[in-house]
């Protein structure tokens, strides 16, 4: 049995890992799992619960580790939302494909509904709280309701963004992935330019101001 200390999260998920992809299905039990990696069943349940558990934390690692090469650049810091956006989806792509065999085992099967899947619900979480604090330019619409209403299109719009950039990462045979590359950039920026604010802030602002003024154009 491995000492208790020697055992982490990190070294069930690598271990978890190379099982399905050198078996191409889950271990049968947690039991048979646990004694062919030398540790005891219930050491086991100290850092997750089931194989489902693990797998949803496998994605939540993808974008954790994405994140943590980020916050070593010192010009990310520096960039606007959208520009903050688009190296978010080069790096964590980047870790996808350093894992691609995983990724393909794991979500090849969903393809045609990712949402339904429970092995990216810890992923949708940090991403949405990651498009959050993202800083991304918002109207000003002066009813918590409609605010709401903005921020959780805003949520579910990137959400789904993602998931249909997965599915043609996932069927991209281009040399090194370059089409996903080009995917990337041009519905990114295509997602900001039609959010952007500025011109409909400016018509607003405009009617406000007639209204103010009642200005009459008889």
């Amino acid at each position: 049995m491995a000492a208790e200390n020697q055992l982490s999260k990190e070294n069930i998920i690598s271990s978890y890992m190379e099982f399905v992809l050198e078996n191409n299905h889950q271990p049968k039990s947690v039991f048979s799992f646990a004694k062919e990696n030398d540790f005891e069943e219930s050491d086991f349940y100290k850092f997750y619960t089931s194989f489902e558990a693990i797998e949803e934390a496998i994605f939540s690692e993808f974008f954790h580790h994405t994140i943590q090469v980020l916050a070593k650049s010192e010009d990310y810091e520096n960039f606007d939302a959208r520009n903050k956006l688009l190296s978010f989806y080069f790096t964590f792509f980047e870790m996808l494909t350093a894992n691609r065999s995983y990724v393909v085992y794991a979500l090849e099967n969903s393809k045609k509904d990712f949402k339904k899947l429970k092995s990216l619900k810890k992923l949708r979480q940090d991403f949405i709280t990651y498009i959050n604090n993202l800083g991304i330019e918002k109207l000003d619409l002066k009813q918590e309701k409609l605010e709401k209403i903005q921020d959780k299109t805003i949520q579910e719009s990137s959400w789904f963004h993602l998931l249909v950039t997965m599915k043609f990462w996932l069927d991209d045979t281009s040399a090194s992935f370059e089409k996903t590359d080009l995917f990337i950039e041009k519905s990114i920026n295509a997602r900001f330019d039609l959010m952007d604010i500025k011109p409909l802030k400016s018509i607003i602002d405009f009617g406000k101001f007639i209204l103010k003024e009642k200005v009459n154009f008889n």
